[in-house]
C-alpha cells in the first residue's frame, strides 16, 4: 500500500521503529489539505502539505502507530494526479492539542466529516516519482 506521510513517518528512523518492511518513493505534495501541529501533526482543510510516499504491506502496524482503533487518527484514501490513490492519516485536532482552530465542515462524527470533505473537494496527491 502507498501512503502519503507528512509528519513523524517522513523520518526514516521513525519508520524503522514502526515497520518491518517499507520503502520511500519520492517526495509528494497533497493539495487541498495542510499540515497543522499539535502534540503530533495532522491535516486540516485547505492549502497544501509536503510529504513523502511510503510503501508498505504492514498496514496493521501503521494503524496501530496512528491509534486508528482508538479514533486518534483515521486512515483515508486520497486520489493521486496519475489516477491512482494513496492512503493518509488524519488526526482528530482536539485530541492532538492543535493550537489553531481547525474546522471540518459538516455534521456527525469526525471520520464522517473528513471523508465527506475528501469526497466533495478537489483533494489530490502529486508525487515527484
Amino acid at each position: 500500500m502507498d501512503v502519503f506521510v507528512y509528519g513523524t513517518l517522513t523520518d526514516e528512523a521513525r519508520a524503522d521503529a514502526v515497520l518491518d518492511e517499507y520503502s520511500y518513493h519520492g517526495a509528494a505534495r497533497l493539495d487541498g489539505l495542510h499540515q497543522v501541529d499539535g502534540e503530533y501533526p495532522t491535516l486540516a482543510p485547505g492549502g497544501t502539505a509536503d510529504g513523502r510516499i511510503l510503501q508498505t504491506g504492514d498496514v496493521g502496524s501503521l494503524d496501530a502507530y496512528e491509534n486508528v482503533d482508538d479514533g486518534l487518527y483515521v486512515r483515508v484514501t486520497v486520489p493521486t494526479a496519475d489516477g491512482d490513490s494513496v492512503a493518509t492519516y488524519v488526526g482528530t485536532p482536539a485530541r492532538l492539542g492543535v493550537d489553531s482552530s481547525v474546522e471540518w465542515p459538516g455534521f456527525g462524527p469526525f471520520e464522517s466529516r473528513v471523508r465527506t470533505y475528501l469526497d466533495r473537494d478537489n483533494i489530490v496527491v502529486h508525487s515527484d516519482e
